[in-house]
């Protein structure tokens, strides 16, 4: 019987298109699954979206959309995109799917039962984004830790979950399974700033939005995030919480591979285990918490500006060149970098120039040589024995660092063995030897060596870039495409005849034209969208007192960078704010300058100093930040 293999992905939020940023992640887990398939494994891969929660019950809102219409838009254009880039998911859970629906309740209500849920309150920072509450110490400048994004207090009644009795059977765990948690570097942080510290209780329900699943027992409150989309991973493959699993459940479970982004691995690596051990289940084999992909050196975000989408990347470039760039470009611990100029860079000198002129060059000269059919090769030099050795050598380190989920060296071990293949070309000189009718036997060799590098390069690259392997196959006419046929040197058939006319595999992009072009498309494609908030009746703007203030004096906050203390005059008030701009504005620039804020905003500390009132800045989806100010009217005016 073959080794199961279970994979699963984080599934994504369904807020909103993805960018490659947030594909990445599906694109790496296809690749893993793609090869496991082909080692021989019986592969279960799922992947899917997280659809309740209050942001989708605001974005529905501001969208004029039930919440369940908005999250299967948004879940069709998620799944669109993984269509796109060709990925070979076995399920396409939704956490609005009824089963795992029934399953989520039948949890909380078990876990509920036997005391691990208690009934308490809430009160603490709420960051709608992160959907996550935070202490006054765990927020970052006022804000939240996680996104950056404002918080505003909340108090609400809630479930909550026991960690602190798990936490010690987890810790054993984890120190017993070596490989549970990687790159090592996310382990270590897991143990020394949640384990060791102590874990705290952890909030599972809400009752400040609907939009969810309900407690069966207590329906005003509905199921939080972390039991809701975690628990994906075991209904999804037939879990049933009363004892009657299915036979697919029995066979998956635990796990093999959660691959998740580093951001998430605390819910996966602390909290989800935790819950499995409540259960009574066996904890997954390895979570692997990947780095992000960059926009250049910043992290990819809508309100700046700096996202670049899959479906764009693909117009221009194609699905497997996009696939190749991203899996090639992420290292095994550090974040990678994507920019238009970047993939452009990539495609001409590996693609078009490594790989494309390798086969396009052999196969030309197969046809010329030999009119596309080569025999048996009988005529070996030293040469051929070092590209065999580069070739077996190649096939051994790229099945290391695949079952090390290095994908990224993989992807190099071949194109080392690709750039081999191009200099023995150099090295053999074969349009010298078609000139001499006694060394056909040696050109025939020399051909065969190439088609043969060809082959085991092309097999090895198929989990990443599966179409241009087909093609690839297709044109040097070989069945070969399997593991096995490449452990051994010399499978490819010989008398097989190669295409006569060749497709090229990897055009070189213009990169100054094609630029030109991206920019045409993009503006094409930009809409300027202005979406604006539920309306409100005068009466609620009266109760804003919002004013004109005199910049009496602005300093940097002594213990947050990001904050600066502002000194302001209002007619005969003064008062002290601290707003999050100093990344803006230099403190001198705004001494004296009339600024509108916000007066009776309820007083908060923000690092220890109190701030009375918000003062009113604008920000456009570029980033661009400029505190509102006046010129004529004297401070203490009021903006009606």
């Amino acid at each position: 019987m073959r080794e199961k293999y279970y994979l699963t992905t984080a599934i994504a939020y369904a807020s909103g298109k993805p960018h490659i940023g947030n594909t990445y992640e599906i694109i790496m887990a296809d690749a893993i699954a793609r090869y496991k398939r082909m080692k021989g494994f019986d592969v279960f891969f799922q992947t899917g979206t997280d659809e309740h929660g209050q942001k989708i019950e605001e974005k529905a809102k501001k969208a004029n959309m039930e919440p369940q219409q908005y999250v299967d838009k948004i879940a069709q254009e998620i799944r669109n995109v993984f269509d796109l880039m060709n990925v070979s998911y076995d399920k396409f859970i939704r956490t609005t799917d009824k089963d795992h629906e029934l399953q989520v309740q039948k949890i909380f209500e078990k876990l509920y039962k036997q005391g691990d849920i208690y009934k308490s309150e809430y009160e603490g920072w709420y960051c709608t984004e992160c959907e996550a509450f935070f202490t006054d110490n765990q927020l970052v400048d006022g804000k939240c830790p996680d996104c950056g994004r404002e918080v505003h207090r909340e108090k609400e009644e809630s479930y909550f979950f026991r960690m602190s009795k798990y936490a010690n059977q987890l810790m054993e765990y984890i120190e017993s399974h070596p490989q549970f948690i990687q790159p090592e570097s996310r382990k270590n942080e897991m143990i020394n700033n949640f384990l060791k510290p102590g874990l705290q209780d952890l909030c599972v329900s809400r009752t400040s939005f609907k939009w969810g699943i309900p407690v069966t027992f207590d329906p005003k409150h509905v199921v939080y995030v972390w039991i809701d989309a975690l628990s994906n991973y075991i209904t999804g493959i037939g879990y049933d919480c009363d004892g009657n699993s299915s036979e697919q459940f029995n066979k998956y479970w635990p796990a093999d591979l959660h691959l998740i982004g580093k951001d998430i691995i605390r819910f996966h690596t602390i909290y989800w285990p935790i819950m499995l051990l409540a259960l009574g289940l066996p904890l997954p084999k390895q979570v692997f918490g990947h780095p992000w992909m960059l926009f250049g050196e910043d992290k990819m975000s809508k309100s700046r500006g700096n996202v670049i989408y899959a479906d764009d990347l693909v117009h221009f470039f194609g699905v497997d060149a996009v696939r190749y760039f991203v899996l090639s470009e992420m290292p095994f611990a550090q974040d990678g970098s994507i920019t238009w100029q970047l993939v452009m860079e990539r495609i001409n000198s590996e693609l078009a120039n490594v790989y494309g002129n390798l086969v396009n060059r052999t196969i030309a000269m197969t046809n010329k040589y030999f009119n596309g059919q080569l025999t048996d090769p009988d005529c070996f030099e030293e040469l051929d024995q070092q590209l065999i050795d580069t070739c077996k050598q190649t096939v051994t380190k790229y099945y290391e660092k695949m079952d090390q989920l290095r994908v990224a060296d993989a992807i190099d071990a071949v194109f080392d063995l690709l750039r081999r293949s191009n200099k023995y070309i150099d090295e053999t000189s074969p349009w010298t030897l078609a000139k001499q009718p006694e060394n056909k036997a040696r050109l025939n060799t020399v051909l065969y060596n190439l088609l043969e590098s060809i082959r085991v390069a092309s097999v090895l690259l198929t989990p990443f870039m599966p179409e241009t392997s087909k093609e690839v196959f297709r044109q040097i006419n070989t069945e070969k495409t399997d593991f096995a046929s490449i452990e051994t040197w010399g499978n490819y058939e010989k008398n097989n005849k190669v295409v006569e006319n060749t497709n090229v595999l990897f055009a070189r992009v213009d990169e100054k034209k094609t630029m030109d072009e991206i920019m045409q498309y993009m503006e094409s494609k930009a809409e300027v969208k202005t979406t604006f908030k539920e309306e409100v009746s005068i009466e609620d703007f009266d109760k804003l007192d919002i004013r004109i203030g005199t910049v009496m004096d602005c300093q940097r906050h002594p213990k947050a960078d990001k904050l600066l203390v502002f000194d302001i005059k209002c007619g005969s008030d003064r008062r002290t704010i601290v707003s999050g701009i100093a990344q803006y504005y230099q403190p001198e620039d705004l001494i004296g300058k009339k600024v509108a804020f916000i007066a009776n905003l309820a007083p908060r500390k923000l690092r220890g100093i109190e701030s009375k009132g918000m003062i009113l800045s604008a920000e456009d989806a570029k980033g661009n930040l400029e505190v509102v100010t006046v010129d004529k009217v004297e401070d203490g005016a009021d903006i009606r």
